[in-house]
Formats: C-alpha cells, structure tokens, sequence
C-alpha cells in the first residue's frame, strides 16, 4: 500500500509503497542512496545492485518504490529529519517521469534566486519545503477562519465577480459584454456594495473568503489580485464587530501559529489623532522588541476623520476609508446638513499589526439619505449618485438594518505569521511588482477574431 513518507517510522519491518521525486542522489558505488520528497516530507532509500534502475536517477525525477523499512545503522542516523531514524531498503523501483535538468534549484529557501525567474518556474519554486509550508499555513488558517465563523452562526455567500463599474477608489479592471456592445462588466475591488445589499436581505452574518481586484500603479507589496476575509453583521454596533474581530484573532493565532505570542490582549485602541501625534502614522508598531519575530502587536485605530481635501489635480472633498461608512452618531446631523465637513468622524476602525494594516471596518450608512450626502459632498451630483449607487439607494429604502463589517487582507496577515517579507511569498501564483504573470505570460495580446466578436479595436499610442 503506499503511505507518506512522514508515516514510515510506523512501518518497521513491513513492504511499504512511496510515490515522490529524487530530492538528492548519492553514489556510493554498489550502494546509491536517495533522498525521496513528497508533500509531507523526506526520506532516505536504499538501492542495493539488485534493484535496475537506480543508476540512471537524477533530480526530480518522478518515481514509485516499493520497499522495507528499516531502521538505519547508527552511525547514519539523521536527526535533523523527522523520520531520521529510519530508511528504506527498495525491492523494485518505477521512474514514472524523467526530469530535464532544473532552471533552479528546489532545495534551498530561494530568496537569493532572481524572482523573475522563480514567477517564470512557480511550480518549480512551489516544490521547495519553505513555499509548501507556506501553502499549507494558508490552507489551515483559512479553515479556522471558516469553522470559527460557522460556529457563530455566520453563513458564507460568494458573490459576483462580474460586476458593474463605480467610483470607489482604485482603478477597476474592465471586462467587455460580448452579448451588449459597447458595455462592460468590472472585477470587484471588494464585495463591500454586495455584502451590505446582503444585510439588506436579512442574511444578518454573512462572510466570504474573496477575492478582490484593484487596477493600481507599481506599488511594492501589493498584488493586482488578493484575497480578503470579508464579514458583515446586522443590528450591530462598532464594539460588537471589533469583539468577535479581536477573538478571532486571538484564537487563531494561538491554534494556528501557537509559536507567535500576543503582546497585549485585549488589544490597545488609539484614537487617530493620538496615533498621528504619538507615532506620526496610523499603522504604528507597537513591539516592545522589534528583534524578536515571534512578538505580535496587535491594535485598533478609530475615529478617523470621514473625509479629507483631494489631492492635485483633483479639488474637494473625498473620503479617507470607505464612501459607505457611517459617520459617528454625533456627527449624523452634520453630515446631513453638509457642514463642518473636515470635522466629522467616521465609525471607521483599523486594525494594525506590527506597523502594517491587516484589515479595516465601520459601521455603514443603512439610510439613502445619509449616503446621498456622502456623495454630494464629494462633489457628485445628482443623475451621478443615481446611475452609480442608485441599487443601493432604492435597498437602504425599502428595509435595510443597521449593519457593520470589516475586511482583513488575508495575504498580508499570512505573510506576517509565516515571517516572510512580502505576500507573494505566501501566494502560490503571484504577479510580478508591475502586474505581469512570466508563468503565463499574461497579460498577453489577443487574436484580432476576438477583438472583432467584441467590437474593440486597439489603437497603437505614439510615444
């Protein structure tokens, strides 16, 4: 039967089967010995003259053993490997594919490889220890997430990724209709409209692990693509979203990265006028020991100022967070009345980990009329606000509660509990900095017949 190689200290004395690829070879004349890897581990196999084969075997190739599982002498004992006490002497040996030689090596962490070169061979890079780890931290922490929300009754609901096109913020990416010329569909930049219209259906808990798309400039440590916790919950107030926040939080780190250890709990708030004036940043760490990889410093900021003055070229007001949030309640009347508007406060809460945002909320307008005077002060008039927000307009009309949620980056959160230095260490296709994909070589030109089927044409630009 064939088991992993995590399970052969189980198997002494017994024929066992393993599937995996050559990690390492070493020739000792009659005697060749392999490292053999797969998704669990390593471990060591023993080829005698008897068995054909073993002499041709190179790196990575694919292969089947079958074997007897033995207890290594003591002077070859290995105990930086789990199973090191143990190795296989093989009885037959099945090269189930031959490997050309490797553009890179699999073997070592991979941070000194040109990353160029890493995207172009993701799934090569993908076979060393460090990024399957990665993987799997990413698959463990997002079924906690999964089973810890579902005890507390929310539901997942996946939303639409074909959506329609409004100003929120960063550039949307823009699908063309084929089956209505001339329109267009945009990738969600977050389901924030979708969640809310959700609580306006009585849903009441809702989540989605989701994906998210954001047309932005070269910008570091961000992806054109990533993937967001989103949570949104009715008949709440800011405490009541922060708390099962702060739990989750807590529990997870302690059952899915129980090595990390939590510098405060419950976490500190700061106010952000308190966190500009004491830090100079409303992402402020808080480590008392920034040397120490293990510390987390978790906080909330709130009460953010609601809007701010655009930047050049652009003139008026814009909002600092989120269009849809609710100003605090002492601010409604000044919001409805268009007044004071640098002064009004948000029901905005981040929270911030180690000097990085990981996530960020509100409470949200649930009235059209509070949400109309958003818009107007923006600077949008009145045929504007209808075509782009007037869905949710006629929702907040017919019966929409109160409501509050909050969307984590689930990428940056990963990175940080797996101590790697950017998300696309934890992402398993990431784009490059400038959006390209050297895997698929994407994005790519397409046949003018499907240009044609969609009625675009592309124009050459001069430079």
């Amino acid at each position: 039967m064939r088991i992993k190689t995590e399970a052969i200290t189980k198997h002494e004395g017994k024929e066992v089967e393993l599937y995996g690829w050559v990690q390492a070879r070493r020739d000792h004349g009659k005697i060749i010995f392999i490292d053999l890897r797969d998704r669990t581990g390593i471990a060591q196999v023993v080829f005698t003259p008897q068995v054909s084969g073993a002499s041709d075997l190179r790196l990575e190739y694919v292969i089947q053993i079958k074997g007897i599982v033995k207890k290594r002498p003591p002077t070859m004992i290995n105990d930086k490997l789990a199973n090191g006490h143990y190795e296989i002497e093989a009885q037959e040996l099945m090269v189930l594919n031959a490997a050309k030689e490797l553009p890179l090596p699999v073997d070592g962490e991979g941070y000194d490889i040109n990353e160029e070169v890493r995207l172009q061979y993701r799934y090569l890079d993908l076979r060393r220890a460090r990024l399957a780890k990665n993987l799997i931290l990413r698959h463990r922490l997002i079924k906690y997430i999964r089973d810890f929300l579902s005890e507390r009754d929310f539901i997942e609901v996946e939303t639409p990724v074909l959506t329609k096109s409004t100003p929120e913020g960063a550039r949307d990416y823009l699908v063309p209709a084929r089956l209505h010329k001339g329109k267009w569909y945009a990738l969600p930049q977050s389901p924030q409209q979708y969640k809310q219209l959700l609580m306006a259906a009585g849903v009441e808990k809702y989540f989605q692990i989701a994906r998210c798309f954001r047309d932005e400039d070269t910008r570091g440590d961000r992806q054109p693509e990533f993937t967001q916790l989103d949570l949104e919950m009715s008949f709440v107030e800011r405490e009541e979203v922060m708390q099962v926040n702060e739990e989750l939080l807590i529990a997870l780190v302690r059952a899915i990265s129980p090595e990390k250890k939590i510098q405060e709990t419950p976490f500190p708030r700061l106010t952000y006028a308190e966190a500009m004036k004491k830090y100079g940043t409303d992402r402020p760490d808080l480590r008392r020991d920034k040397d120490d990889l293990n510390s987390l410093a978790f906080c909330w900021i709130i009460d953010f100022p609601f809007f701010e003055k655009a930047k050049p070229p652009a003139s008026g007001w814009t909002f600092t967070h989120n269009p849809f949030s609710a100003p605090k309640p002492e601010y409604i009347a000044d919001l409805l009345a268009e007044k004071n508007i640098g002064e009004i406060l948000t029901s905005q809460y981040d929270i911030v980990l180690n000097g990085l945002e990981i996530g960020g909320g509100s409470i949200r307008n649930h009235q059209a009329e509070a949400l109309r005077s958003v818009f107007k002060i923006m600077g949008f008039k009145t045929d504007e606000i209808k075509s782009n927000f007037g869905h949710m307009l006629t929702a907040f009309e017919l019966g929409t509660p109160p409501h509050g949620g909050i969307a984590w980056g689930l990428d940056r959160l990963i990175s940080l509990l797996a101590g790697e230095p950017n998300i696309r260490e934890v992402i398993a296709f990431p784009k490059t900095g400038d959006g390209r994909d050297p895997m698929m070589d994407a994005p790519s030109v397409v046949d003018k017949k499907q240009l044609d089927e969609l009625s675009l044409e592309v124009k050459k630009i001069k430079k």
